[in-house]
């Protein structure tokens, strides 16, 4: 169903000889090579012997690529999500190039801690990329790196207990099997009210239009959950009990994304379901689940004293060849649209579900700053139906309280 890493790897190669031969020429004219310091930051799992050093592996294809540079690599580790935070504390302190979630692109910007994609560069990136995908970067028109994968989640099953026609609607799996699912992590649970009309901040970016999860369609929602969390077959997915009950027979589904997807396929071998969202049942109506979506993507810092050649990696670690190896290496899911026409990469289900998902079950998740309110109520929320201090009787009065605080400047 994939590659084997050895073809990635000879592609790396095919594609650092051939460029090696365009560029050859003009370094051997301009004599010494340039001296270069570049500081790479990324997660360890990137970094790790046991999952084959991707990082390193693809900045020494770079230095390959580029022998007009006399390139020296200091890595760093830094997690996508913490990287919003970590450099704009201290830009001229931080990596010239990072990985890091969409969701904190604002954190950068304020801080005038990363570069715009301009020119050539940002028809590059436009090129093997999708526009919803482009969106998740973009701010006042301005792109700001270079995407390398989805971030978002969709469902696993048992295909033994759930048909394909099952798992299309939420309700009718409930009928047939066990399922679990994230009820009290607020990046989760808002896809129930996405699906009923709730919107954030307009179509996300209109911060001035606030949070609007307190109306009667919401209500509807809240109630719905109180009798979904009540269901027999229905169960609190938290601390890895999903992937428990995978193993142990006693849950037949659950939600989650890339990551567990070899841990899941570990347990399910040919019996791994995987799809994206499902509708549920709202008053004998059919109303689709949508899950955030975003993207995870390669910045450059704008102090960087290597511009050129922070950019150009930051390009190449984003590029197919080195999605590729991502992909082989740690199953990060591509999203460069001539790696996904791939037949190879087309019939791993987990890559069509995620890209299903973010294509057709998905909303771009917000990145204005005040999205930052929107997550303790939504998951206090969720706690509330669990304790049952959250009832039919005030679901109204909860969900307004919700949604009031979302709307805050702090969290009461």
């Amino acid at each position: 169903m994939r590659k084997k890493l050895s073809a990635a790897l000879a592609l790396l190669l095919a594609g650092a000889t051939m460029l090696g031969l365009l560029t050859g020429c003009s370094s051997q004219q301009s004599g010494a090579s340039e001296e270069v310091r570049l500081m790479v930051w990324s997660p360890s799992e990137d970094q790790s012997k046991d999952s084959g050093q991707w990082l390193q592996t693809c900045c020494e294809r770079f230095a390959e690529l580029h022998p007009e540079w006399d390139i020296t690599f200091v890595y760093g580790v830094v997690d996508e999500t913490s990287a919003g935070t970590t450099i704009s504390q201290d830009p001229e302190a931080s990596a010239d190039v990072f990985m890091f979630t969409n969701d904190v692109l604002t954190n950068l910007t304020d801080a005038g801690a990363v570069a715009k994609f301009g020119g050539k560069y940002a028809d590059q990136i436009k090129s093997t990329n999708s526009d919803a995908l482009l969106d998740s970067l973009t701010l006042d028109d301005y792109l700001y790196a270079v995407p390398f994968t989805t971030n978002t989640w969709y469902m696993y099953y048992d295909k033994r207990v759930f048909s394909e026609e099952d798992v299309k609607n939420l309700d009718t799996m409930l009928e047939k099997g066990v399922v679990s699912f994230p009820f009290t992590n607020s990046w989760y649970l808002p896809a129930f009210y996405f699906g009923n009309g709730c919107t954030l901040f307009g179509d996300g970016t209109q911060e001035e239009l606030g949070a609007d999860f307190g109306g009667e369609n919401a209500v509807e929602v809240t109630n719905y959950l109180i009798d979904l969390y009540n269901h027999p077959n229905f169960v609190v997915d938290a601390d890895g009990s999903g992937i428990a009950g995978l193993r142990d027979g006693s849950i037949n589904a659950m939600f989650s994304g890339s990551w567990d997807a070899a841990s899941i396929k570990e347990i399910l071998g040919e019996n791994m379901g995987v799809a994206a969202l499902p509708t549920y049942t709202l008053n004998g109506e059919e109303k689709q689940m949508y899950a955030y979506a975003g993207s995870k993507a390669i910045g450059v810092n704008s102090h960087s004293k290597y511009m050129v050649q922070a950019i150009e990696l930051a390009i190449y670690l984003g590029s197919a060849e080195a999605q590729q190896l991502h992909y082989e290496l740690r199953n990060v899911i591509p999203c460069n649209t001539k790696l996904l026409a791939d037949p190879a990469i087309a019939s791993d289900l987990v890559v069509a579900a995620q890209n299903d998902t973010f294509d057709n079950t998905s909303v771009l998740q917000p990145f204005v700053a005040s999205m930052s309110n929107c997550w303790t109520p939504v998951e206090n929320l969720g706690k509330g139906i669990r304790s049952g201090t959250v009832t039919h009787e005030n679901a109204a009065e909860q969900t307004i309280a919700m949604n009031d605080a979302m709307n805050s400047n702090g969290i009461s």
